[in-house]
């Protein structure tokens, strides 16, 4: 077998090692991935970043005092955690990247490892969540709220 032979054979075996490797590392992202079809693995959103700008989410009627609304398509919760005071978080959980559930009582609560948040500043208070939830840009005009 001649020296061109040989590395053109090597080459090959490179390229099906770097193929198999990152076939491999995509399923473990994957894998890593929540069941809810949000995907998971993606990175967490920071301030002002994604989502739809500018668009209406709600009136400030319905989100409850001491609770709030996740608007799951625009990856966002809104809490009011005292009367007219109105905060916004990523609604994707600092811990694996789940999508949080719901808001009652003043915390944000994610499903899958039970991690908890204080609405009123996104901060961990249980779980296994160590880092806060991003806060997310919103305006309140009259009665609506919009995704800044």
């Amino acid at each position: 077998m001649s020296a061109t032979q040989e590395r053109r054979i090597l080459l090959e075996r490179r390229t099906v090692v770097l193929a198999v490797g990152a076939a491999g590392a995509a399923a473990a992202l994957t894998a890593c991935g929540g069941s809810d079809g949000s995907g998971g693995a993606e990175s967490v959103e920071q301030p002002g970043s994604g989502g739809a700008g500018g668009a209406v989410l709600a009136k400030t009627a319905d989100i409850p005092e001491g609770g709030g609304v996740v608007f799951a398509a625009q990856k966002v919760v809104v809490t009011q955690p005292r009367a007219g005071e109105f905060k916004a978080f990523s609604a994707t959980c600092t811990h694996q990247g789940c999508a949080v559930k719901d808001v009652v009582d003043n915390v944000i609560t994610c499903p899958c490892h039970n991690s908890t948040f204080d609405a009123a500043t996104g901060s961990p208070t249980g779980g296994p969540a160590t880092q806060p939830l991003p806060t997310r840009e919103i305006s309140v005009a009259g009665d609506s709220i919009t995704l800044a």
